[in-house]
C-alpha cells in the first residue's frame, strides 16, 4: 500500500507539502496541489487514521455537484438543498457536471482543493481515481439520486422501480401495447435501473416485448429526439411513449412532431418519469410520475451534516406519485 512518503516522492515535493495537500490545507500552491493529487491518484493512495486527523478545521461550507442544472429535477434539488443548508448554518458551493464525466471529474478536483466540509454528489458513472482520492482523504460524501459502482456512501434517491411500476400500470389501464421506451445512458444508475424495471415488468402488463420499441439517449433533449427518431425509423408505430426523465420526454415529443406532424403526434399518449410544469399545457396533456427532488435535496443535506458530525446515516428511497392527465 502506498504511503504519504511515496506520494511525496512521486510528486517531487516534501512530505510536509504532500500532507498539507492531502489534508485539504489551503497553504499550498496550485502546482503542488495538482502534482500531489495526480500522484495520489496514480498510486491509489488511501489515507490512514492519523492522516485523516490532519484535515482542516470546519468552514461550514458544503460542495454540491449536480448532473445537469438545466434539468428541472436537479434545479429543484439544488434549490431545496441550498435552502436547507442555510437554515442549518451552512453555505453551499454549486457545480454543474453537464452530464459529462470529464467535467464532473474536473469539479471533483476543484472541490478537493477547496475548504469544504463535505460533498453532495450526483455521479455521472463509475468511481474515478479522483473521487477515490477525495473519499480517501476523509471527505464525507452523500450521493443524490444516483449511485456510483465501487463507492459506499449514504444514498438519497427516487424509488425507480416503484415509479416505473406506476407507469406500467397506467399504460396497461389505458390499453397500450405498442409502447416506445426512450431511456437514458445505461452507464448512469438511473438509466440502468429504469430500463431494468421496465423490461422486467412489460410482459406482465401486456406491453410488447419487441425491442425495436426500445432506445436510449443521454438524458438530454437532443439525445432523446435522436433515440425517438431511430425508433420511428424502424417502421414501428407506438400508441404511447414513455420518456425516462423530463428532458428526455421533451426530446421525444419534439421528434414525434417533427417526424409525424402535429395531428398524428397528438394521437400518441406520452407519460414521463419526472413531472414538468408545461405538461399541463400540451395537447393532449402529458401524464407523469412525480419525482420529489426537493425532499432528496433536503434529506441529503441533513445526512451530510450528520456524517460531518460523526453520526451514522442510512440511505433512503423516496416514493413517487402518478399525475394522471389522460382525462383532461
Amino acid at each position: 500500500m502506498a504511503t504519504i512518503k511515496d506520494v511525496a516522492e512521486r510528486a517531487g515535493v516534501s512530505i510536509g507539502t504532500a500532507s498539507r495537500v492531502l489534508s485539504g490545507s489551503p497553504a499550498t500552491s496550485p502546482e503542488s496541489r495538482a502534482r500531489v493529487t495526480a500522484a495520489a491518484e496514480a498510486l491509489a493512495y488511501v489515507a490512514h487514521g492519523p492522516a485523516r486527523s490532519l484535515r482542516r478545521s470546519r468552514t461550514d461550507v458544503l460542495g454540491l455537484l449536480v448532473s445537469d442544472i438545466r434539468n428541472p429535477f436537479f434545479s429543484e434539488l439544488a434549490h431545496a438543498a441550498e435552502r436547507e443548508a442555510l437554515t442549518l448554518g451552512y453555505t453551499v458551493l454549486l457545480a454543474n457536471a453537464n452530464e459529462d464525466e470529464a467535467q464532473a471529474d474536473e469539479y471533483l478536483g476543484i472541490f478537493a482543493s477547496q475548504r469544504i466540509d463535505g460533498l453532495l454528489l450526483s455521479p455521472q458513472g463509475p468511481v474515478t481515481p479522483r473521487l477515490t482520492a477525495l473519499v480517501a482523504s476523509g471527505m464525507p460524501v452523500v450521493l443524490l439520486n444516483r449511485h456510483a459502482e465501487g463507492l459506499t456512501a449514504p444514498l438519497f434517491e427516487t424509488d425507480n422501480a416503484q415509479g416505473v411500476g406506476l407507469v406500467l400500470e397506467w399504460l396497461q389501464q389505458r390499453g397500450h401495447r405498442d409502447v416506445a421506451f426512450v431511456g437514458g445512458p445505461p452507464s448512469i444508475s438511473t438509466g440502468a435501473e429504469r430500463l431494468e424495471a421496465y423490461t422486467a415488468g412489460r410482459a406482465a402488463h401486456g406491453i410488447t416485448l419487441d425491442d425495436a420499441f426500445l432506445d436510449a439517449g443521454d438524458f438530454l433533449p437532443d439525445g432523446a429526439a435522436a433515440a425517438m427518431t431511430r425508433i420511428l425509423d424502424r417502421g414501428v408505430r407506438p400508441t404511447a411513449v414513455f420518456g425516462t426523465n423530463g428532458p428526455t420526454t421533451l426530446g421525444a415529443v419534439r421528434a414525434l412532431h417533427a417526424r409525424l406532424g402535429r395531428t398524428a403526434a397528438s394521437a400518441i399518449e406520452v407519460i414521463s418519469f419526472d413531472d414538468l410544469d408545461w405538461f399541463d399545457f400540451t395537447a393532449p396533456p402529458i401524464s407523469a410520475v412525480r419525482n420529489d427532488a426537493a425532499s432528496i435535496g433536503r434529506l441529503g443535506v441533513r445526512g451530510l451534516i450528520d456524517l460531518i458530525a460523526g453520526r451514522q446515516v442510512a440511505s433512503r428511497r423516496i416514493e413517487m406519485e402518478l399525475v394522471d392527465r389522460s382525462g383532461l
